[in-house]
């Protein structure tokens, strides 16, 4: 056996891009939408928020996602707000980890008029598609906020170079 002083799984030409994406961090969000006929849910990081008169939250999705075609479908999403006890549910909906039965059995979800929303979520907010634009490799979502739900924030769930961590590390 050999002991290398290196990660075995380092991508040899690492995309720097990727690597930028990945310092900026974020809190972790699970993009939610459907209704009777079918439903999709997505971790989701790469989002911002736009104040005005309407508000809107613009988020980059994976065009191949499911999520991306039933929100285009049902022209309606959830965004909720992920905590540290919700970090083995974001890693099945990010589809890096297994969940025997699927992701959506992995938490209690509650019917808006948005779609699914995740019951124990304090912050969340209900959406109405605008538009759908290409940006490089992802689709942009924007979206018309109609209702938020702001509540306590005391473990936030947030990613970091590839990571899960807690805000104060």
């Amino acid at each position: 056996m050999t002991i290398h002083d290196t990660h075995p799984f380092t991508d040899p030409d690492p995309d720097p891009v990727r690597r930028l994406r990945g310092r900026l961090g974020g809190a972790v969000t699970l993009v939610t939408a459907g209704d009777a006929e079918g439903r999709a849910g997505l971790t989701v990081s790469s989002l911002m928020v736009a104040n005005g008169d309407p508000a809107h939250v613009l988020m980059l999705v994976d065009p191949d996602s499911d999520l991306a075609d039933v929100v285009a479908r049902t022209g309606r999403a959830v965004v909720q707000m992920l905590s540290w006890s919700h970090r083995d549910l974001a890693e099945a909906f990010a589809g890096s980890a297994p969940a025997p039965g699927g992701p959506w059995r992995m938490g209690s979800f509650e019917d808006t008029p948005w779609g699914p929303r995740l019951a124990d979520t304090t912050t969340w907010v209900g959406l109405s598609l605008e538009s759908v634009g290409d940006v490089g490799w992802s689709s942009l979502l924007t979206c018309v906020v109609q209702d938020v739900a702001v509540g306590e924030d005391d473990a936030p769930l947030v990613h970091r170079r590839g990571r899960y961590v807690r805000p104060d590390q």
